[in-house]
């Protein structure tokens, strides 16, 4: 197996004050245990690059996209530290350069596997993207870097079906609104609810499968979720290709959520979707990083998942 690890130093530039949850240890966090487990030497590492503004077009408005670019600017010039979108998010005068790693790495990634350079990418990248709408960033996020690269695999590479698997603990908002009306694409996702952003917990589009789960939800009972929903699902879809909203704050250690998977359950995931991807889209998957702030937790699920992607395991 060739699995890359696509990262860059611009995506730790981006930062949203010392109090904040999603902060830039977290890319080192991932790194340290990387080192720790003895796997680095495995991963075939590349530079995120830059996207273009047309990829993030094919998702977001150019409204959204100039908010970005402008109040980054306007903060380079004029000195201030940040502006708030929200109250959970923030923008410095990196963002629109960080912001563009993110969404460049999970399109590079996407072009690669697809030409049969590698059999499968992780993104280890942020800001994270799964709460960002067409419309608007929100929810820690700036551009939805998955639904992005999505997009891409079908507009300039042709892909008719793909899907996105999103297991954070929060749902994934910006990617439901992106493919609400695309079937394309399906969607199979699980989340803590009600929790933030509080959506997605009603009857949404056939393509769209969402699972809302109760407070203290452990793995065995996702385990069976994804045994009974997902997986019949996605191979009545039958993908060409799946990307993976990675985020890993579902777990038990991890305080911005109250579920209860571990690594084992991070992994086991994994391999399920490999196994999809196997039998329908060549084994081609691109995985990036969503939320997962318990840093210890956060790296040693991600080492899970990719000893998993990299046939180590």
């Amino acid at each position: 197996m060739t699995t890359a690890f696509y990262t860059h130093a611009d995506c730790q530039r981006h930062e949203m004050g010392d109090w904040h949850p999603e902060t830039p240890i977290r890319l080192q966090a991932i790194e340290d245990q990387l080192i720790a487990s003895r796997i680095d030497q495995f991963l075939d590492r590349r530079d995120a690059p830059l996207a273009d503004p047309t990829d993030l077009r094919r998702i977001h408005s150019e409204a959204a996209i100039d908010s970005v670019r402008q109040h980054s600017a306007a903060l380079a010039e004029s000195g201030q530290p940040y502006h708030a979108i929200d109250t959970d998010t923030m923008l410095n005068r990196h963002s629109w350069q960080a912001a563009l790693r993110a969404a460049g790495a999970a399109v590079a990634a996407t072009d690669a596997v697809l030409a049969g350079e590698l059999d499968n990418a992780f993104c280890s990248v942020r800001p994270p993207g799964h709460h960002a709408t067409p419309e608007r960033a929100m929810g820690f996020c700036l551009f939805n870097n998955v639904a992005i690269a999505a997009r891409h695999a079908m507009d300039v590479h042709g892909l008719e079906r793909v899907a996105v698997v999103d297991f954070d603990v929060h749902h994934g908002n910006g990617t439901e609104d992106a493919f609400a009306h695309d079937p394309r694409v399906l969607m199979v996702s699980f989340f803590q609810h009600p929790f933030f952003p509080f959506s997605g917990a009603d009857p949404a589009e056939s393509h769209i499968l969402n699972s809302p789960l109760p407070a203290y939800t452990d793995g065995a009972t996702v385990r069976q979720l994804v045994t009974e929903k997902w997986l019949p699902a996605l191979h009545a879809h039958r993908p060409q290709m799946i990307f993976i909203s990675a985020g890993f704050d579902a777990h038990r250690e991890d305080d911005m959520g109250q579920m209860g998977l571990v690594e084992a359950d991070y992994a086991w995931m994994t391999r399920q979707i490999m196994q999809v991807a196997a039998q329908h889209a060549q084994g081609r998957i691109v995985s990036c990083l969503e939320g997962g702030y318990n840093l210890s937790a956060l790296g040693r699920s991600v080492v899970a998942h990719l000893k998993v992607l990299a046939d180590l395991d």
